[in-house]
């Protein structure tokens, strides 16, 4: 489903109005008699696309519909990690009396991932003192030793 408040380049929150004169402008902006030079290689919008967001966006009950669609669609934000690293890269440390493992940030801070992190699926892991994020890779064990869930 294509991203129809960047289609018409509006907000989520736009009114009617605003959706109007978007679809207006993109309309005149990407018409193809209005294009001076037409080329394969242009970044020129299909004119039923604007068509469809606008359709789409300026009824209230087929925009609620498609905001509907679009808080399910999967996210991919988030943090993107700067690199990934090896559980066995990382220092064994005991922290609050639980099994954890370290690596150090390039910052001077430390990354930490506990047993439990692990145990929950978790691979994204913040340093203690900036904002950069690792991809921590992980295979876990059963408790017999024998591979539960590869993981990389």
């Amino acid at each position: 489903v294509p991203n129809y408040y960047e289609v018409l380049a509006v907000s989520p929150t736009a009114s009617f109005t605003d959706i109007k004169l978007a679809y207006h402008r993109a309309l005149l902006l990407f018409h193809p008699d209005k294009q001076r030079q037409q080329s394969a290689t242009s970044d020129a919008v299909d004119i039923g696309l604007i068509k469809q967001a606008f359709i789409t966006l300026s009824a209230s009950a087929s925009r609620a519909e498609y905001d509907a669609t679009l808080a399910k669609r999967p996210s991919l934000s988030g943090p993107r990690p700067a690199q990934a690293i090896s559980l066995e890269e990382f220092e064994e440390v005991g922290r609050d009396g639980e099994e954890a493992w370290t690596y150090g940030c390039r910052c001077g801070g430390r990354y930490y991932i506990t047993e439990q992190d692990m145990e929950q699926g978790q691979h994204i892991v913040g340093c203690s003192s900036c904002s950069e994020v690792v991809w921590v890779g992980y295979e876990l064990l059963a408790e017999d030793g024998n591979d539960h869930f590869p993981e990389l």
